[in-house]
């Protein structure tokens, strides 16, 4: 059997013998096409079981550097650093149940919009998506680090105008290489009504994610 083959970066791999970083890379390039080939290997459920896991750690990390390193002023009240032990369980337990609801109610909503993808497929793509965004989560916090450690001699760094954008950045991607990949996932011909209705979800749960920590914090 012919083995099929991308490029990613300077050079041309192997689907089956590349490494996860080159697979990154192509994915990076193109979702769609990434995807596409994921699905051809057909992955059993724990390959995708580690993909939601790996994307845990990673988010665990992202929200314990901006909580525990330097925390924005307006959110950082929302994951105090005494309850890093909770995010962690909630990160490999809680979000790894959330991703499998969400990966099914996408399912549901892409069927119902003409979508072709099996709910493994739909996992798949959502899976997939949630660990190849991971990095520039991780790169997002980073950069909130870096802001909260100038602040000091640069106050307007920590105005929530300048701030909260970037806290949230690493949701843009997120929301995207999802959307690509469920739109491979179902066939459907363009990627950007995926991303729009997930963009909406998104918006939607974070005011909802900062209305409720608003609530705490005044209670």
């Amino acid at each position: 059997m012919e083995q099929e083959e991308f490029t990613a970066g300077r050079g041309t791999y192997s689907l089956e013998r590349s490494g996860l970083g080159h697979r990154f890379l192509d994915a990076w390039q193109d979702m769609r096409a990434s995807t596409r080939r994921l699905l051809r290997e057909k992955p059993g459920e724990a390959r995708l079981i580690l993909y939601v896991l790996a994307s845990d750690m990673v988010f665990f990390m992202s929200w314990s550097l901006k909580t525990m390193v330097a925390p924005v002023a307006g959110v950082g009240p929302l994951i105090s650093p005494d309850k890093v032990g909770l995010l962690m369980i909630g990160a490999l337990m809680l979000r790894t149940a959330a991703m499998y609801l969400f990966s099914f109610l996408v399912y549901l909503s892409s069927t119902l919009a003409g979508g072709s993808g099996t709910w493994k497929d739909t996992r798949t793509g959502v899976f997939w998506g949630a660990l190849v965004s991971a990095p520039f989560g991780l790169a997002a916090a980073l950069i909130s680090v870096g802001l909260g450690t100038l602040s000091p001699g640069w106050p307007i760094l920590q105005e929530e105008w300048v701030a909260l954008p970037v806290y949230w950045l690493g949701l843009i991607p997120f929301v995207w290489y999802i959307s690509a990949g469920v739109a491979e996932a179902h066939k459907f011909r363009m990627t950007s009504p995926t991303f729009m209705a997930m963009s909406l979800i998104a918006l939607g749960l974070t005011v909802a994610t900062l209305i409720y920590g608003t609530g705490e914090m005044v209670g």
